[in-house]
């Protein structure tokens, strides 16, 4: 569960252990590894994880939901939402381009962790996830970033067949850009 660059594998791993509970924050998601390794006599590298759900995010494998998309209990230490590094208010949902496969021992991770079953508004995460790839290709245009275009053309498939949506105008300024 370690290594330099996070693997497919471990990303759609990652989608299945959130897929596994509805939706995670980061600390959850990284504690359910922690405890995944500890059954398998095995560490965890905190960074590499940290990297893999950056990863995941970046590929939308996984997504921010909305917290009104989301329902079950979500606590944190202070009582508080959960937030991100930046404060937001964050939890991890399934995303348009996962093949959530759950790993070994994920139906465990219910009775380790008190982490409740959530409910996930997909048509909500979906409208959140449709506006954030709006904003992540106009980003990237006015960028000229060949290469987060070139992942967001991918991922503009993934994502009409997740929403049933149609970005083939978007998909149509992406292609325009990155093929002279």
């Amino acid at each position: 569960m370690s290594g330099d660059v996070p693997s497919v594998v471990a990303r759609d791993e990652l989608a299945g252990i959130v897929e596994r509970f509805g939706a995670l924050t980061r600390a959850e998601l990284s504690d359910g590894l922690s405890e995944l390794a500890f059954k398998r006599g095995e560490e965890v590298d905190p960074e590499a994880v940290d990297a893999a759900v950056s990863v995941a995010l970046a590929e939308y494998v996984l997504v921010p939901a909305p917290g009104d998309a989301v329902s079950g209990a979500v606590e944190s230490v202070d009582g508080e939402a959960p937030s991100d590094r930046s404060g937001s208010s964050i939890l991890l949902a399934v995303g348009p381009a996962a093949f959530p496969t759950p790993p070994p021992d994920v139906d465990a991770l219910p009775h380790i962790l008190p982490i409740p079953d959530r409910e996930v508004d997909h048509e909500a995460v979906a409208v959140a996830t449709l506006d954030r790839f709006h904003d992540e290709v106009d980003a990237a245009l006015v960028a000229d970033d060949d290469e987060r275009l070139a992942v967001l053309l991918e991922v503009s498939y993934d994502l009409e067949a997740w929403a049933a949506v149609d970005v083939g105008e978007v998909r149509e300024r992406i292609v325009s850009t990155i093929e002279p």
